[in-house]
């Protein structure tokens, strides 16, 4: 075997296994809200998702071309394979650490950040089109989650003057509504990620000599990205996906509703203009975007973590993309190799310590940080915490109790 069908070979499987992370990862992006709201049950949520995001992947290709040969010189890529597996490892292991403590973060900028820092290190500032970056990565990704949370912001609104929230049927209309919402972005979420894989399949494939610049993915490209991320996504982000349904607003049926119609809008059009823009910042801006909407009490501190996140996500992932390319293509058979045990090792640490504190579909809906709605003029009532309403659920308040004690005590 040659070396450079080796390195072709490392970075195929490499950008699969993106793919899977990218799928347990975003999987949150489309379910979050649906979950959160009893639309689905997160075991099915996981399900509808799997199976949309693989048909959504085989839909368009325009994405990918953004990728495989938009963003960088095709003279540079296909001077070293090597760096496109390093770009990979470093958007994998920022996957990882990110979804270990739960924060959504962009897996597409954490690609984007390790490709472009493995490049910069490989082959210079000039391998870059600069251009490219800016007009289809960075300035999407600021413009995109305004107008997705101005739109859920303004269709909340509607919503609640619509149909009267304390209306059962009213609710239970909307939680159907969600079903289809929430498959559509699950089905756009396919579309615009599942192509990035595809793109940088293609690169290597490029990088390799195996296929001609300036052309498409094939169609085994398209058939196995579709099938990692949908088996990814059925795998279960269920970290992230407790972060987006509860962590920021308490999210009612109208608000899901929403927040969805307006991803999926978002994305779908993104997606045909071939931005290769973040599904998760999309759907975290048009989630923050239903809650103002609402106006329930919006976690800012919460999504001030996040914002934090997406600001840091391009350097650092560049950042560790950059010194895996300096072992890569410097060490040559041996860098790359020993990359790849860095890998391994890295994401079986990240594996390990998740499971101290394991989230599952049993508890993906816990989160006692989360004020559940706003004070109620007509029941004079208080913000109050998810286990603030638990406690009441299952037995009341601690001060309930300590007066039916007291009572009990002075009848004896």
């Amino acid at each position: 075997m040659s070396t450079i069908l080796f390195l072709v070979i490392v970075v195929v499987v490499t950008a699969l296994v993106f793919d899977f992370t990218n799928g347990f990862h975003d999987s949150s992006n489309a379910m979050a809200t649906s979950v959160a709201t009893g639309a689905f049950t997160p075991r099915r949520a996981v399900l509808v998702a799997a199976v949309l995001n693989v048909i959504g992947a085989c839909l368009s290709t325009e994405v990918s071309k953004t990728i495989s040969h938009g963003m960088f010189d095709d003279s540079v890529i296909q001077a070293a394979p090597a760096m496109i597996f390093a770009g990979l490892a470093g958007a994998i292991l920022w996957n990882l650490a990110t979804w270990l403590f739960g924060l959504p973060s962009s897996s597409s900028h954490a690609l984007f950040g390790g490709l472009i820092g493995a490049v910069v290190v490989a082959a210079g500032v000039q391998g870059v089109h600069w251009g490219t970056v800016i007009s289809k990565i960075i300035l999407p990704a600021v413009i995109a989650p305004v107008v997705a949370g101005v739109a859920a912001a303004l269709a909340t609104a509607l919503a609640y003057r619509i149909a009267h929230p304390t209306n059962p049927y009213s609710q239970k209309l909307f939680r159907n509504s969600q079903r289809v919402t929430a498959s559509l972005v699950a089905l756009s979420h396919g579309t615009s990620d599942g192509q990035k894989t595809m793109g940088v399949i293609t690169l290597a494939l490029v990088a390799g000599g195996y296929q001609e610049a300036g052309t498409g993915p094939h169609w085994w490209v398209i058939g196995a990205a579709g099938l990692a991320i949908g088996l990814g996504t059925y795998s279960g982000g269920w970290r992230i996906m407790r972060t987006m349904g509860r962590g920021l607003v308490h999210v009612e049926a109208p608000q899901g509703f929403a927040s969805e119609t307006a991803s999926t809008v978002a994305i779908l059009a993104s997606s045909h203009l071939g931005f290769a823009l973040s599904t998760t910042h999309i759907c975290t801006g048009s989630i923050l975007g239903s809650g103002i909407g609402r106006g329930t009490k919006v976690s800012w501190g919460t999504a001030g973590k996040m914002g934090i996140a997406w600001l840091v996500t391009l350097p650092c992932s560049g950042l560790v993309g950059a010194a895996t390319s300096y072992v890569a293509v410097r060490g040559g058979v041996p860098g790359t190799i020993a990359v790849i045990c860095l890998l391994i090792l890295g994401a079986l640490a990240i594996i390990r310590q998740a499971g101290h504190n394991r989230v599952d579909f049993s508890n993906v809906n816990d989160a006692s940080e989360v004020v559940v709605a706003k004070q109620d003029p007509e029941l004079g009532r208080e913000p109050r915490t998810l286990e603030e309403v638990r406690s009441e659920i299952v037995g009341g308040t601690k001060e309930q109790e300590n007066a039916q004690r007291m009572t009990t005590g002075s009848m004896a």
